[in-house]
């Protein structure tokens, strides 16, 4: 394509000066074949602004020709073939309507894809160019995002599970009975709704009062049960209700205030899950005695060890802040009599395999995968005696895998684990859409996923299998 010529005359007395030529050029062949051409006609002149800039001469006549892109921008000056050699070469990226429909591939795109910016993704998982190119740095950045995300749940379940806990009495506090009758009748304690009352909030809490006829508490177990960590799945203290507090209080002298209010008793649980399916009947226990041996985790850690775990010292509850359809929350709360001994690994496993015989006979004949699971597990309690982590750990494998065949065929456990956590992701992800409400199973799932190891999985199919 050529420089058009000149115009050699203007139209109008007042028609401006151009220090140099406008350059046209048509849009293509295409606008040519819809538009037809037509004669130009002067406007009607109108009063000049001040602000408008002038107008250009008119169109010339021309043969109009192909073209590849939309016209340059520079002065025009002679024409000569290594300039326009040049103007080709750079316009090469651009194409028009009719030549990039025909599917011409011999035009490359007018910049390198190394100069193309990364989108805010790859910045996300720290991925370079170089490593898109890699599938294994591309998985091992997903994986390690997968575990980032499930810790970040399992963390906004604990707080959500444990939020709001209160602290400690001081001398300012004021108390209120809600009940004259114990909500919960336990084998040393009866449980009495109350309110703690300050300036700034209150607390709902239960006035731990030792049963009649019971063996009064060890000082032992309530300076333990004092001093240890918060913990899920065991009884917090928070002070006491000082004698003379409360005058229509139907017991006499100071007594324990815990900081969760019990519903049930695992005994009392029993006689009315008899309705149960026995899949989730087995899957309840397996639950319950998961977080128990959590919380026997815990004390083991201390070097304490407790005499004996009877079903009616074990407490349930509705969790905070969880679905009103999932598992029970478990509290450990008989911390009344001295320890066996100063706590080695494995003092509560002959204990957690009676407790676990007892549960599963009371509804016989559960012929499931995860009960015959069970039973075999308070076999090997009785016969390793393994610590009460170990013990958590075969819970866990009984629950959410892996299986036993993987086991006997020796299969790799740590894609399986790596697996198993893109699932629960995307899981979790299309509940959380649905609006549903987590249930405490998914914390528990995803603290076993987030903690589990190769290590950890070989030795949990080693309990149970070996």
């Amino acid at each position: 394509m050529s420089d058009p010529e000149p115009p050699t005359k203007t139209t109008g007395a007042n028609a401006p000066t151009w220090p140099t030529q406008p350059t046209y050029s048509n849009i293509g062949e295409v606008r040519a074949h819809l538009l037809p051409s037509k004669p130009w006609r002067p406007r009607t002149p109108e009063p000049p602004l001040a602000d408008l800039q002038p107008v250009p001469p008119p169109l010339p006549k021309k043969t109009l020709t192909r073209t590849q892109s939309l016209p340059t921008h520079k002065a025009p000056g002679p024409t000569s073939p290594v300039r326009s050699e040049q103007s080709r070469k750079l316009l090469l990226g651009s194409r028009s309507v009719d030549e990039s429909q025909a599917g011409d591939e011999r035009v490359e795109p007018a910049h390198s894809s190394a100069e193309l910016p990364f989108c805010s993704l790859d910045t996300e998982l720290g991925l370079s160019l170089h490593d898109l190119h890699r599938p294994e740095a591309v998985h091992a950045a997903l994986e390690a995002r997968q575990l980032e995300g499930l810790r970040a749940v399992h963390a906004r379940l604990h707080a959500r599970l444990l939020g709001g806990r209160p602290g400690p009495c001081r001398p300012g506090h004021g108390f209120r009975l809600l009940d004259s009758s114990p909500c919960v009748e336990s084998g040393d304690a009866l449980y009495y709704r109350l309110v703690r009352v300050d300036e700034e909030a209150w607390h709902l809490l239960a006035a731990k009062v030792p049963k009649p006829g019971a063996e009064e508490p060890h000082p032992w177990g309530l300076e333990l049960q004092a001093l240890l960590a918060p913990h899920f799945n065991l009884q917090g203290l928070c002070g006491l209700v000082p004698e003379g507090t409360l005058p229509e209080m139907p017991w006499s002298g100071p007594v324990a205030l815990a900081t969760e209010v019990p519903e049930l008793t695992v005994t009392q649980w029993l006689l009315e899950a008899g309705a149960q399916p026995p899949m989730e009947f087995a899957r309840t226990v397996a639950l319950l005695l998961l977080q128990l041996s959590t919380a026997l985790e815990h004390l083991e850690a201390q070097g304490a060890a407790l005499a004996e775990l009877r079903p009616e010292n074990l407490l349930l509850m509705s969790p905070r802040g969880c679905a009103a359809t999932g598992p029970p929350r478990l509290l450990l709360a008989d911390f009344g009599r001295p320890p066996v001994s100063a706590g080695p690994l494995g003092a509560h496993a002959r204990q957690l395999s009676n407790l676990l015989r007892k549960l599963l006979g009371s509804r016989k004949p559960l012929a499931t995968p995860l009960a015959a699971g069970l039973e075999q597990l308070a076999t090997q309690l009785t016969r390793v005696r393994p610590s009460a982590a170990r013990t958590r750990c075969a819970l866990q494998a009984l629950l959410w895998g892996p299986e036993r065949e993987l086991r006997g065929r020796r299969a790799p456990l740590g894609p399986w684990l790596r697996v198993r956590r893109a699932l629960l992701v995307l899981h979790l992800a299309e509940r959380a859409v649905g609006g549903e409400v987590p249930h405490l199973e998914d914390w528990l799932f995803c603290e076993y996923l987030v903690q589990a190891t190769e290590a950890s999985l070989d030795l949990a199919l080693e309990l149970l299998w070996d």
